[in-house]
């Protein structure tokens, strides 16, 4: 097999830990998503991720950072920050089939720098929105959510890239 069965393996990780139901995947009835409503070479462009991003310290004996606007699971980084000072934490994801060496694989600022300069988008949020899993998906409508739009309205986001690890 040439692809990971992600769905499988959460299934069968959840009974293998004792649970007595498989996981349930959130479903909604009502799509929560808009249409655009100008050119996406018009477009500010945001990134959101669950890929749990952070930077390198500039130099030795420098914090690591996260960001310091912390809300909840939300949180923010600059987006002009180079990749190669971005990382990822992330424990939760299968080791044997994939790996977090090139950040711009899951979190791909350094793509869209490219597309805003090429002209096929009009630009780059000024921050970048991570939210950390919380395995909750009440917590995530109700809480996470609404704090990532309020960010993007903030930061005039016409359009939002979502990536996950």
């Amino acid at each position: 097999m040439s692809y990971v069965r992600y769905i499988d393996k959460t299934r069968e990780y959840y009974l293998s830990e004792g649970y007595e139901n498989p996981y349930r995947w959130a479903h909604n009835e009502d799509i929560p998503f808009a249409p655009m409503k100008k050119p996406l070479a018009q477009c500010r462009v945001g990134l959101v991720s669950t890929s749990d991003v952070a930077l390198r310290p500039e130099h030795d004996g420098e914090e690591r950072g996260r960001g310091d606007d912390l809300a909840g699971n939300v949180y923010s980084l600059p987006s002009d920050v180079p990749a190669d000072r971005l990382y990822s934490r992330q424990e939760a994801y299968d080791k044997y089939a994939t790996h977090l060496d090139d950040v711009n694989s899951y979190f791909p600022i350094t793509r869209l720098h490219e597309l805003a300069a090429e002209g096929k988008i009009a630009s780059v949020a000024p921050r970048v929105h991570g939210v950390y899993t919380a395995y909750s998906q009440r917590k995530t409508r109700e809480t996470d959510g609404p704090e990532v739009l309020k960010r993007c309205i903030e930061d005039e986001v016409d359009v939002v890239l979502l990536t996950p690890v």
